[in-house]
């Protein structure tokens, strides 16, 4: 179970290394091709999202890694678990919103990919906080 528990983080890492790279190095207008949720939402808040989201991917594997304040690693999964709700959340609202069918079916991918995301998070937190603690 362990070695699964680094594969998931290694994942997570990755993903959300690369959507937070993305967010803080792309100015809000080359992300709306991509992100439609970034519309509505203040570019300040769109680059602290990214800011979250690479810390919390540095977090899932350098503690772990080095053994050094390992308590960081299941506590940025459940960072990851609050963005990922906040995340469904905003998709799931704009699917709502969405006047063409296009613009649901990816508002509903986007609730998915949050809702997968979510459940490998949370699956980290739960075995880093409980019996495969590092």
């Amino acid at each position: 179970m362990n070695v699964v528990l680094w594969i998931i983080q290694s994942l997570l890492a990755a993903v959300f290394a690369g959507a937070g790279l993305a967010k803080l190095s792309q100015p809000k207008e080359k992300l709306r091709d991509v992100m439609r949720w970034v519309d509505p939402v203040p570019p300040s808040q769109v680059k602290s999202l990214g800011a979250v989201e690479l810390l919390a991917a540095v977090g899932l594997v350098l503690p772990a890694a080095t053994g050094i304040a390992t308590v960081l690693t299941p506590l940025a999964a459940v960072g990851l678990v609050i963005v990922m709700i906040g995340g469904l959340l905003v998709h799931l609202r704009a699917g709502k919103q969405e006047t063409t069918q296009q613009g649901r079916r990816t508002e509903i991918q986007g609730a998915v990919t949050c809702a997968v995301l979510l459940v490998l998070a949370a699956v980290v937190a739960w075995g880093r906080f409980g019996p495969y603690a590092l």
